[in-house]
């Protein structure tokens, strides 16, 4: 009996991932966000290696959040890794906010004339300062607590 009780669970937490996965992609897909990266860097001709290097950092990060396992690239290691998050969380939200038209309403309301850049970077090194905390800070993240 216990067996199948494990056996449910898994099959309701790997549908479960699928449909929150599915979501996310889609989400990301209808709002066009990897198109408005592309244009916005002008890189289009990469819009294939965008894409596949989203569903690869999906399955990587469900299989990193499953599986206990650790890469041993060291603490100078993760500052790059921080960095390169940061920059790809500062411009997937920036690129979310420009197809969602956040960006006019945000300087019209807030009276932003100047200084989007420094928004924006905001944004980047506010990532990468939480991606050190949790990947440096020992206890930042206790996944054993979950």
């Amino acid at each position: 009996m216990e067996m199948i009780k494990h056996m449910a669970s898994i099959l309701v937490g790997f549908g479960s991932g699928l449909v929150v996965s599915g979501a996310v992609f889609a989400f990301i897909t209808v709002v066009g966000v990897v198109p408005q990266i592309a244009t916005k860097t002008r890189t289009t001709e990469s819009i294939k290696l965008y894409e596949s290097a989203i569903v690869l950092g999906g399955i990587f990060g469900t299989v990193a959040g499953v599986a206990r396992f650790t890469i041993p690239i060291g603490a100078l290691g993760i500052v790059p890794l921080s960095l390169a998050n940061g920059i790809f969380f500062g411009v997937l939200a920036m690129a979310l906010a420009e197809v969602l038209n956040v960006i006019p309403i945000l300087t019209r309301r807030g009276r932003i004339q100047r200084g989007m850049f420094v928004f924006v970077l905001a944004i980047a090194l506010g990532k990468m300062l939480g991606s050190l905390l949790y990947f440096l800070v020992p206890g930042f993240y206790d996944a054993g607590s979950m």
